[in-house]
């Protein structure tokens, strides 16, 4: 057969992807770790810290779509997800620091969304 019948190299080829979903937010924008307990409603895997559900940060960038650990830790298919650096104000969260003191975190899309504040610059 002749590639115009369909036996070419790229018919063995698996599958083309659907492409990934633009990130959702960019560089500066604010937004706030959803307040969400899933593991109130069973087994689960967590890499969202508990001291930052429900608190506001600033995305710093995006470090790229890495596979879902939550979703790893069961052997479950695992879509790659946006990650990202977010900052918050340190003393808010521990009541203790000083002013311009810090957290840098990462944080899946899915944890995020927005805070519906203006921007700040990153």
């Amino acid at each position: 057969m002749t590639p115009a019948e369909g036996t070419s190299a790229a018919a063995s080829d698996p599958a083309p992807q659907p492409a990934p979903a633009a990130p959702r937010f960019g560089p500066g924008e604010r937004v706030r770790v959803r307040d969400d307990w899933p593991e109130r409603r069973g087994p689960c895997h967590i890499r969202t810290p508990h001291y930052l559900r429900g608190r506001v940060g600033t995305v710093q960038r995006l470090l790229g779509r890495f596979a879902n650990p939550e979703e790893l830790a069961f052997g479950h298919p695992a879509p790659a997800r946006a990650l990202y650096h977010v900052l918050f104000e340190q003393p808010p969260i521990w009541h203790e620091g000083h002013p311009g003191d810090e957290v840098l975190v990462e944080l899946f899309e899915h944890w995020l969304e927005p805070d519906g504040t203006a921007k700040r610059s990153a």
